[in-house]
């Protein structure tokens, strides 16, 4: 497995080398927005960015704010937040359980006790609380995929993927004056609309074949 810093790096190192005349990094990533979509704290994230290491987080500690997190920043439609309830009930925990893991009043050990059918199809993870972490990733993401425990560095490198497509594709369409605004345009997306970016992208390119006579 790669190291997870030393990916981040590569990505950013990545990033740079397309950035055009007189823009930075600072121009490119809305520190925010990575924080909503990585899980990891606004401060942390700047500091990775520069280069520094993560302070160290206990991973139960991590699982229990990321849950937390997701409810604050994946809502429903109507702005409001999805209950103790909702969630833990999709996993066939109560609401009390997951109520209280996320709230520090009682031990991880002694928390969410999942439906038998869910223990069983989680029993290899580690327990309670691993049972709890994919059933709460199942509920917000559709399937267990890591994102609750996952290393800070390994998050935001995940959340810069689509960042660095984009300006790839930019660059890829440059013509003229155009390279600026389609990187502008690609880093300010949020994550869950970067289809814009291909069309904006298919959009610059027909524009740019039909300026050369070059149609279909």
């Amino acid at each position: 497995m790669r190291d997870p810093r030393q990916s981040l790096a590569e990505t950013l190192r990545d990033i740079d080398s397309l950035l055009s005349d007189g823009q930075s990094r600072d121009d490119v990533l809305d520190v925010q927005r990575l924080s909503v979509n990585c899980g990891v704290p606004q401060d942390v994230v700047e500091m990775l960015l520069h280069g520094r290491q993560a302070p160290a987080e206990n991973i139960t500690d991590r699982i229990i704010r990321r849950i937390a997190h997701l409810r604050e920043t994946r809502r429903r439609p109507d702005g409001s937040r999805h209950s103790y309830d909702e969630i833990a009930s999709s996993f066939g925990a109560t609401r009390a359980s997951l109520s209280n893991l996320v709230n520090g009043r009682r031990s991880p050990r002694e928390t969410v006790q999942p439906a038998r059918d869910v223990r069983r199809r989680t029993a290899r993870s580690g327990g309670p609380l691993a049972s709890t972490q994919a059933g709460v990733e199942r509920f917000f993401f559709g399937e267990p995929n890591g994102w609750l425990s996952a290393e800070p560095e390994s998050a935001l490198n995940e959340v810069l993927q689509p960042v660095l497509e984009g300006l790839r594709a930019a660059v890829d369409s440059d013509c003229g004056g155009s390279r600026a605004t389609a990187l502008r345009t690609a880093a300010a997306l949020p994550d869950d609309e970067w289809e814009l970016v291909e069309r904006f992208i298919n959009t610059l390119v027909r524009q740019v074949r039909e300026e050369r006579g070059q149609h279909g």
